[in-house]
């Protein structure tokens, strides 16, 4: 479908638009927690139409696609003062704040809750929360995501191993779970 915007296709052009639309919405409130989730999405729009002719299929269109609107994200919303570059070297009682050894029917009903997950994500670092909704939200493979974001597969999978510990670090401690 990018090929055919490339061509100045606009059918196919809003046909990309209706099937992206929602789930890129999602990602980008992810990397920019508010209003510029919007703006960032439409101009990410606008890139998809002016740069349609850039994409030469070396990786999945949704790859391509993602990084746009990752790049736009970056534009749009700027870091917050104080906030780390980098992941922050694993906490040593993380595992045990995950539920390491706990009831995994327990943490899947955790999970289900919405609402929770929503709060939970919201308190993660912008990087373990958008690694996170990439791989588990959208699910992109893991080499995916580690192209999209630019790293080594390696690097990727420990990132998002220690996102999703911290992430049920989260919900264990919004529900009053803390038994190991």
């Amino acid at each position: 479908m990018i090929r055919e915007v490339a061509t100045g296709d606009r059918a196919a052009f809003a046909r990309l638009v209706e099937r992206t639309r929602a789930p890129l919405y999602r990602y980008l409130r992810t990397l920019t927690r508010g209003e510029a989730a919007e703006d960032a999405l439409q101009e990410t729009m606008i890139g998809v139409w002016r740069s349609a002719g850039t994409y030469q299929g070396t990786a999945p269109g949704r790859v391509w696609l993602y990084g746009l609107a990752r790049r736009q994200a970056a534009r749009t919303w700027r870091r917050r003062v104080g906030e780390p570059d980098t992941t922050e070297p694993l906490d040593e009682h993380l595992g045990r704040d995950a539920g390491f050894g706990a009831d995994p029917e327990a943490a899947v009903a955790a999970l289900e809750d919405r609402a929770r997950l929503d709060v939970a994500l919201g308190r993660l670092s912008e990087t373990d929360r958008e690694i996170v909704w990439l791989r588990d939200g959208e699910g992109f493979t893991g080499p995916e995501v580690a192209e999209l974001l630019g790293i080594p597969l390696a690097a990727a999978k420990t990132r998002l191993h220690r996102a999703r510990l911290r992430l049920m670090a989260e919900l264990r401690s919004e529900g009053g779970d803390h038994d190991a």
